[in-house]
């Protein structure tokens, strides 16, 4: 199994291969819209900025499950990341990264790279998951990583 083998829903209703990202960099993050870390989208759209004609993607999985800070629907959710951001990178329909229901890709990324003592469950929003071109989990970043310090890690596989 590998990050290829996954699909997930854009905000904009389409169903979307992970397979389409074959050969590029991929930052993947739980996001959220009502956050202390919400400025976070300002720096991963600067990453974006910075690497996307290198093969980086930046791929935003909205989630509210951490103190019901995601709370609008796709439409909200994506006119409030392009107005108040100017994001441009994929972003995906609401998921849950935690629990029974959530998402395939999120249950493969927890296991491929676990937190702090080998816990795999995702702490809060704006946890970001580093994997290479070649669809192999590198890293794991907390919440309170900003893009910015990732940038080094990032052009390391570019």
């Amino acid at each position: 199994m590998s990050i290829y083998d996954f699909q997930a829903r854009t905000l904009d209703g389409e169903e979307k291969n992970l397979a389409d990202f074959r050969g590029k960099v991929l930052l993947i993050v739980n996001t959220a819209s009502k956050c202390g870390f919400t400025p976070q989208y300002q720096g991963l759209q600067k990453l974006y900025d910075n690497f996307a004609d290198r093969g980086l993607e930046v791929l935003g999985f909205p989630c509210n499950q951490f103190g019901h800070q995601e709370p609008g629907g796709a439409g909200e959710i994506g006119a409030f990341c392009e107005k108040n951001y100017g994001v441009g990178f994929p972003m995906f329909d609401k998921i849950d990264v935690n629990g029974d229901d959530a998402h395939p890709l999120f249950r493969f990324l927890k296991a491929e790279a676990p937190g702090v003592l080998g816990t795999e469950a995702i702490k809060w929003n704006f946890t970001k998951f580093l994997v290479d071109r070649d669809g192999r989990v590198v890293r794991r970043y907390a919440p309170k990583d900003k893009p910015e310090k990732i940038a080094d890690d990032i052009e390391a596989l570019l």
